[in-house]
């Protein structure tokens, strides 16, 4: 029964909810009055949706030129993607050191290194995207230098306070990885397999991608659905 008003969290902002607006979540099984209970989901759904149903390319597809932009680093220096993905192939890692799935990926698991490992391995230049705007989330210059030097990251951070690149492919989450081959992208999708917060999944897709690229295969798996804390746009 719908007796009394109470507070409710959705979509991790709290709401103050009516008898009347109570009840019709109630009846009407808004999911949004419900919100989840593990800092994980704090943001949404898993593929940086609000129902989870997001088909898996939103953006750029596999066989689409990659678009190029402009960004500087976390240290002020400037990249700019055309230049440097010229006759290369290149990871692209949407980013964000305050989500759950890539402290997962960084601190939790071995998933990040073991990855970035291979790449390297294979001459593959590996670049970090933060598209949070300014306040949000694991935005600004001081949390994400932070966390290249916590987490020993080598590759470039770079900061995409407006968006920019972050919409040009789509991301929807942090992870949302990349590959861009001779500017043409390769490969859209999750790191691997599990889209828990804590646990590594027993197929790592990039590693898998990596492999059929270095053999001059076409990848097998080129689009699959991401998963983590949606990107924190404006």
């Amino acid at each position: 029964m719908c007796l009394l008003s109470k507070a409710c969290v959705g979509s991790g902002v709290v709401k103050i909810v009516t008898v009347a607006a109570l009840c019709a979540a109630v009846v009407g099984g808004a999911a949004a009055f419900l919100g989840t209970t593990t800092a994980a989901y704090a943001d949404g759904a898993k593929d940086g949706s609000k129902d989870g149903k997001t088909q898996k390319s939103q953006g750029v597809k596999p066989g689409d030129d990659a678009p190029t932009f402009v960004l500087n680093d976390t240290d002020g220096k400037e990249l700019n993607f055309a230049d440097f993905s010229k006759g290369k192939t290149v990871v692209i890692e949407w980013f964000n050191p305050e989500c759950p799935y890539v402290v997962k990926q960084y601190a939790g698991t071995t998933v990040m290194a073991d990855t970035k490992a291979v790449a390297k391995a294979n001459g593959v230049l590996w670049i970090a995207v933060n598209s949070g705007a300014p306040g949000k989330q694991g935005a600004g210059k001081e949390v994400n230098a932070k966390a290249k030097t916590d987490w020993k990251i080598e590759n470039p951070i770079l900061l995409d306070e407006a968006g920019t690149a972050g919409k040009a492919y789509g991301a929807r989450t942090t992870p949302h990885m990349f590959i861009v081959k001779d500017g043409k992208v390769v490969y859209a999708g999750a790191i691997d397999n599990n889209s828990s917060a804590k646990t590594k999944g027993e197929k790592n897709y990039v590693i898998q991608a990596l492999g059929e690229i270095k053999e001059g295969k076409a990848v097998s798996e080129a689009d699959t659905r991401p998963y983590g804390c949606s990107v924190k746009y404006k």
